[in-house]
């Protein structure tokens, strides 16, 4: 059955539509129009903002599992199920640099768990365990490593259809591995790298366009060597995610980095746990605790972020000196964009998903609706 969203201020992701209706059916939107039709089901948001759905790239955990430590259909579920509670309506379940045989699970956790649901799990983001040591932040020493073209084809024949995104550090592969990602159609970020600028900026010629957090695990800006920082500012096709906590990086940086990034600016949550429930976590040689509202290993690294997508768009708003609707561009159709998949998600239009955001005009009060 026909329902109509009525009633709302509509962030369609192009413009804002103060006097409009979303017409939906099956999950799908099937038109923005002016007129309520006759004999349709009313749902009546009494005066509420509207926009699609945030999309989370990077997460790690929900409100009680981490999905490394359990790379399990349970796991997936509880991602999806807390995500929801602050406007996150897709996410990709981040695996951390692990063994071959828990990467598998994971990917096959992931296929399972789609075919039996059809909602917002969009795939997986696998984060290692090909990066370069010296910067592997809170990834373990002990699952870092060098890629094989034989573990590479496996991960890659297995995880067809499953990885989304892969984190990578590309001066760590040899041209053929290279290639091998590149034909795979796994959007691949390069992060946890020592990549100089000239190294980036021929690793981005060769089609990688998306970078692993922005200022965290990488090579930073200098005036003489300008790094993978200076290389992601400078190209244009290049999307950078940043984790807007105040912690990963000062708001300063991040508001210059949206002035060069532009429309390539987009937010990530990279939380380890959502909602702050877990205060301490230890998985082999990987921990984190909480300290002052955020994550810290044992060394005094970050380990993952603690915040929602919701606290990000918030953070963009409140310290970036944007409006809300950009805030929201950075967690919507930029995010859809970056994974390619602009043309189903991330904007309220006809043939889009029917996932959407219900906030009030200060950002304080956020619900997910899903059809």
């Amino acid at each position: 059955m026909k329902q109509a969203i009525v009633n709302a201020i509509i962030h369609t992701g192009d413009e804002i539509l103060n006097n409009s209706l979303v017409i939906i059916e099956k999950g799908v939107i099937i038109s923005i129009q002016k007129e309520i039709p006759k004999d349709i089901e009313v749902i009546d948001l009494k005066g509420s903002h509207l926009s699609a759905g945030f999309i989370d790239i990077q997460i790690n955990g929900g409100e009680k599992h981490y999905f490394s430590q359990y790379p399990t259909e349970e796991t997936i579920q509880d991602i999806y199920e807390s995500s929801l509670k602050y406007g996150t309506t897709h996410t990709l379940p981040c695996l951390i640099s692990s063994s071959k045989e828990t990467i598998l699970q994971g990917i096959e956790a992931i296929r399972d768990y789609r075919s039996k649901y059809n909602n917002g799990v969009l795939g997986m983001h696998l984060e290692g365990p090909f990066l370069n040591p010296l910067k592997r932040g809170a990834h373990s020493l002990d699952q870092v490593r060098k890629s094989t073209n034989s573990e590479l084809e496996e991960i890659i024949r297995y995880g067809k259809e499953v990885i989304k995104v892969i984190t990578i550090a590309p001066e760590c592969f040899t041209e053929e591995q290279l290639d091998m990602l590149l034909e795979s159609g796994i959007i691949i970020s390069a992060g946890h790298s020592t990549m100089t600028y000239k190294e980036a900026q021929y690793y981005f010629s060769k089609g990688i366009h998306l970078v692993t957090h922005l200022f965290n695990a990488m090579t930073q800006f200098g005036h003489r060597e300008p790094g993978l920082v200076g290389a992601t500012f400078e190209n244009e096709d290049v999307y950078a995610p940043i984790i807007l906590d105040g912690a990963h990086c000062d708001y300063a940086a991040a508001r210059l980095a949206y002035k060069l990034k532009k429309d390539k600016f987009f937010l990530i949550s990279d939380a380890a746990f959502l909602g702050r429930k877990v205060s301490n976590f230890k998985w082999e040689n990987f921990d984190a605790h909480l300290e002052n509202g955020f994550y810290r290993n044992e060394e005094g690294n970050l380990a993952g972020a603690s915040i929602s997508m919701e606290e990000a768009v918030r953070n963009a708003y409140e310290h970036l000196n944007v409006t809300i609707d950009e805030a929201i561009k950075m967690a919507t159709c930029r995010v859809a964009s970056a994974i390619k998949m602009e043309d189903t998600l991330g904007k309220i239009k006809p043939g889009y998903s029917a996932s959407f955001v219900r906030f009030n005009d200060d950002f304080s009060k956020v619900e997910s609706l899903i059809y």
